[in-house]
């Protein structure tokens, strides 16, 4: 099966900085999908409390076995809330 959470490299032929040395469109957009897609580290319940894009992951830091990764599953709750729609994996 393939890995849908695979996060590509930038591209080696574009610059990460512009001239000026702030970040490139490139960098930010990167960065944004790294932090996005990167594992929550809580501790309790993310659901009603973390927002979260849909696929996100969350580890229970006090998590016991069955209880320790959630998946959000659902993008809110149909009002809006995206700390609901959290699933045990």
């Amino acid at each position: 099966m393939a890995d849908n959470r695979r996060i590509a490299q930038p591209n080696s032929t574009r610059p990460l900085v512009n001239d000026d040395l702030s970040p490139s469109t490139q960098l930010n957009t990167w960065l944004k999908i790294i932090t996005t897609q990167s594992t929550i580290i809580g501790e309790g319940s993310p659901e009603g409390v973390v927002p979260a894009l849909v696929t996100a992951e969350y580890m229970d830091l006090n998590g016991v076995t069955g209880s320790l990764i959630y998946r959000k599953r659902d993008a809110d709750d149909g009002l809006g809330d995206t700390t609901k729609g959290w699933v045990l994996v």
